[in-house]
């Protein structure tokens, strides 16, 4: 056996460079690092010595960096990820979130965080956390319940089998999650004698799961029997790539489609048979077809609380509840029918079985008012001088967008705005992090998706209470030049948690600045915030300054930001569904009796 002597954190990079995705490529396009005491000696210098072939990116934050990688692996369908590296110690804990935020969406990326020495020698070292009663424990196990694999390499032959296991969970559509390799760091510099084998560029190939013939049958004997049947397209059709097959499916068999926030964009907005967002933050028409349904058909959904309004939704008293997915423990969620498969493979057997079968018609006229309801909402408004809604942004930046326009957000008012309001063209044109809907998600992402498709214009909405929490990594977009246009609208607090404080009863109380314990009301100026590091930005005083200054962001090289203070308080008054959030049972505040009265009746639609 031939075998080369390399330092372990030597023949990670090495190896980890020889994982190609089908296309040929790398599968992990590179490696996000901060360097710190506990990666900088071992990995750094193993970065520093492959950079040439297998490139590493500097990042501000180390959640905000993570964040990139995992915003990259969405828009690249889960085909291609990335490396993030961190130190022992803060570095490392400040990427937990992020792997949590991996975790939910069923998201590839790859932790490299330090870890102490697994010879204990100098025990303890700096920003080493002590368990009194375990030797074993570091603060790498604060990845353990938010990982899909996790491994501690406290000797170098261990990345003879944990280096294979991490790429298989990647790639397995089942498993798919963050993976942590804690590496200790005297191990990163230790040197073994490798099987030159163990390099050989390896294919790994994303399986397509067929399902079980009976589960089959089975669906297709419950879809022939449906007279209301409704289909809620989730993001694992896009992980699919089963966007037109969903479309000719469900104009074969005549079945309406609804989408959740991780499957918006599986069908054009203006496809007859797109009702629209489904839920909390759902269209009327995509709710109403819901309400009466005799049969959901998830495609690649989890059910989370905001797609089946805290399963109030669902309200015909014989509804059944069918789940394509290839994740088992998703397909039986809440007494599901499972069919345990690959979304497409899932599509095209279904319609083999069904041949020429259709369901009645759905209901005429729904979309239309829909849109009849909404449409004026995004309208530029009358008065030049009215301080602009959320809802008129979004119309302001979808009359600018095109084909290629990616539009993306996390967190705050503008998802549940974005998810009624926003008309997405076509797949991939719509990227939501709603899984976790992590504040500080959205520059970083940005980014992430730009680098994943670089030819996409790609615009990012945020609010300030999410810019205020992460926007470092501005400054790495305008280091590398990554362009892409960030529209801030700033309400002056959380004005989104500000009206669900309200709704639920409560005093409107430290969400809006106006409502802090604050001496002086912060006037912060976003666009000198992102042009010292580096962007050009502007801020506008209407609607038509938007659009006009949406108009020029083609002829700006690097992050472009552009900043407009909004109302806090208006939404969209249309759609939804009630959301299943606790109302205190005893206050001394008046009226909060009632508020709980009308929550303990809601409650009731629960099944």
């Amino acid at each position: 056996m031939t075998t080369i002597r390399l330092t372990a954190a030597q023949a990670m990079v090495r190896y980890l460079a020889a994982q190609m995705a089908e296309d040929g490529t790398p599968f992990l396009t590179g490696c996000w690092a901060i360097f710190g005491h506990g990666n900088v000696a071992g990995l750094g210098e193993a970065l520093h010595g492959i950079k040439d072939s297998w490139p590493t990116w500097r990042g501000q934050n180390e959640q905000s960096m993570a964040h990139t990688a995992i915003a990259y692996a969405k828009q690249r369908r889960r085909t291609h990820a990335m490396a993030v590296t961190s130190s022992i110690g803060p570095g490392a804990l400040n990427m937990v979130t992020a792997a949590a935020l991996a975790h939910v969406n069923r998201l590839p990326v790859l932790f490299l965080p330090g870890d102490v020495f697994a010879g204990r020698g100098p025990d303890p070292v700096l920003q080493q956390i002590e368990d009194f009663g375990d030797g074993t424990v570091s603060v790498n196990d604060c990845f353990k319940p938010v990982s899909r694999y996790f491994d501690r390499i406290t000797r170098p032959e261990h990345l003879l089998t944990a280096l294979p296991r991490a790429l298989r969970t990647m790639t397995d559509p089942a498993d798919c999650g963050p993976v942590t390799l804690a590496f200790c760091q005297d191990v990163q510099a230790e040197a073994f004698d490798w099987p030159e084998a163990f390099f050989a560029p390896q294919v790994w190939r994303i399986r397509r799961p067929h399902p079980d013939p009976v589960e089959v049958a089975r669906v297709a004997d419950l879809i022939r029997a449906a007279k209301r049947p409704v289909i809620i397209a989730g993001g694992g059709v896009h992980f699919s790539g089963a966007e037109a097959r969903l479309a000719e499916f469900a104009a074969a068999h005549a079945i309406p489609v609804v989408e959740t926030q991780a499957g918006k964009s599986a069908l054009p907005w203006d496809n007859p048979l797109n009702l629209g967002p489904v839920g909390v933050t759902g269209a009327s028409s995509a709710n109403a077809v819901c309400a009466e349904a005799d049969l959901i058909l998830g495609v690649g959904t989890r059910f989370q609380d905001f797609t089946t309004g805290s399963w109030s939704l669902f309200r015909h008293p014989s509804r059944k509840l069918v789940s394509i997915n290839v994740a088992a423990y998703d397909a039986m969620k809440h007494g599901a029918e499972p069919l345990c498969a690959d979304a497409l493979v899932a599509l095209d057997q279904l319609t083999a079985a069904l041949g020429r079968h259709r369901c009645p018609a759905p209901p005429a006229g729904l979309k239309e008012a829909w849109f009849a309801a909404v449409d004026p909402l995004t309208d530029a408004p009358e008065q030049a001088n009215a301080l602009p809604t959320d809802q008129q942004v979004i119309g302001a930046v979808q009359r600018a967008s095109h084909q290629d326009t990616v539009v993306m957000c996390a967190a705050g008012t503008m998802p549940g705005e974005l998810h009624k309001l926003w008309k997405a063209p076509r797949p991939g044109a719509y990227h939501m992090e709603y899984g976790f809907s992590c504040m500080g998600y959205e520059i970083a992402g940005a980014i992430g998706i730009k680098l994943a498709e670089p030819a996409r214009d790609v615009i990012c909405m945020v609010g300030d209470g999410s810019y205020m929490m992460m926007n470092s990594e501005m400054a790495t977009a305008a280091m590398l030049g990554v362009h892409f246009t960030t529209v801030i609208t700033d309400n002056r607090g959380y004005g989104c948690i500000n009206r669900l404080q309200m709704g639920t009863g409560g005093a409107e109380f430290n969400n809006l600045y106006a409502h802090a314990a604050v001496q002086t009301q912060p006037q912060i100026d976003f666009a000198a915030h992102a042009a010292a590091m580096g962007a050009t930005a502007v801020k506008v005083g209407s609607i038509a300054e938007l659009e006009a200054a949406l108009a020029r962001r083609d002829q700006i090289a690097g992050p472009y930001v552009i900043v407009i203070d909004t109302d806090p308080y208006p939404s969209t008054p249309h759609g939804g569904t009630w959301w299943d959030v606790a109302v205190p049972e005893v206050s001394p505040r008046p009226g909060m009796a009632a508020v709980r009265a009308t929550y303990e009746t809601q409650r009731k639609a629960q099944a």
